[in-house]
């Protein structure tokens, strides 16, 4: 008989793993399938859409779908993922950087009034947007922005969000005091040790705060719907409503557009995902 034996697994926790599986499964299940059926029905033609299941994979797959979405003269998609390409990016790096600002003043600077300015903050994101849209537009239209894409990425600038500074702030409060302490009797500043102490082990949060971001304002609908005036200046979100106006009994030049409107937030997901999930993780742990 061997001197130790490989300690069993209570039935009761073998059955919590088993269901987290099951539950775990079944949710990707359940949130691939509307993928799943874009997916087939973007490389299907109108005919095959029509008789058959949309479950069915295609019988021939028409990558001409995706050619005729971006040959399409009365829609100019690759100008849209030019705009929303500048959208996207300015936004995300107002929000990142200017939010990790805030959660810095607010999770290692001692000042009157901190915690209650904190609860303030805390308190806009029960606002509803609907509430400060009005405001926003007549604010946006005195500084003769409407029909430019400043009000889609300047307000980035200014603060980040209150759920990125609480994001944010809660990750900065986990890394050890003892740093500010030492960085402080070699004389650094607060400036000096946000960039060179605070960043650089932040990486994490940071990235998902700017993913966070991208997503947001790539996928932004109503904003750009109602700050953007002009075809030239359109958006993918508000170019896709416009090509489902034109095409919209062309169910697979819709979904093919949809595809090519999602692979770039796709792509970068896969890419700070690593990051992401870390982040996640991380934030509410000391």
């Amino acid at each position: 008989m061997a001197a130790t034996r490989a300690k069993k697994i209570p039935i009761s926790e073998r059955f919590g793993k088993a269901t987290a599986v099951f539950l775990l499964l079944a949710g990707t299940v359940v949130f691939g399938l509307p993928l799943y059926i874009m997916l087939t029905m973007a490389f299907k033609s109108p005919h095959e859409i029509a008789v058959s299941s949309p479950w069915a994979l295609p019988e021939h797959w028409k990558f001409s779908n995706f050619t005729d979405v971006l040959s399409n003269p009365n829609v100019s998609f690759f100008l849209f993922f030019k705009n929303t390409l500048i959208i996207a990016v300015m936004a995300s790096l107002g929000a990142t950087i200017t939010s990790a600002m805030v959660a810095y003043a607010f999770a290692r600077m001692n000042f009157r009034g901190r915690d209650r300015l904190f609860i303030v903050l805390l308190s806009t994101m029960m606002l509803p947007g609907i509430v400060t849209m009005i405001p926003a537009y007549v604010l946006f239209k005195y500084l003769h922005w409407i029909n430019t894409i400043y009000p889609l990425w300047v307000p980035a600038w200014f603060g980040g969000g209150a759920f990125n500074v609480f994001l944010l702030r809660q990750f900065f409060m986990g890394i050890p005091r003892e740093f500010d302490e030492a960085a402080i009797l070699d004389g650094a500043t607060h400036a000096r040790i946000f960039w060179s102490l605070i960043i650089p082990n932040s990486k994490p949060a940071l990235a998902t705060v700017a993913v966070f971001a991208f997503i947001y304002n790539w996928r932004d609908f109503l904003d750009q719907l109602i700050f953007l005036n002009s075809p030239n200046k359109q958006t993918l979100e508000v170019g896709l409503s416009t090509y489902n106006t034109l095409n919209s009994s062309q169910w697979n030049l819709l979904m093919a557009a949809a595809v090519l409107v999602m692979i770039p937030v796709f792509i970068i997901f896969l890419a700070g995902q690593r990051y992401f999930v870390k982040g996640i993780v991380m934030t509410g742990g000391k």
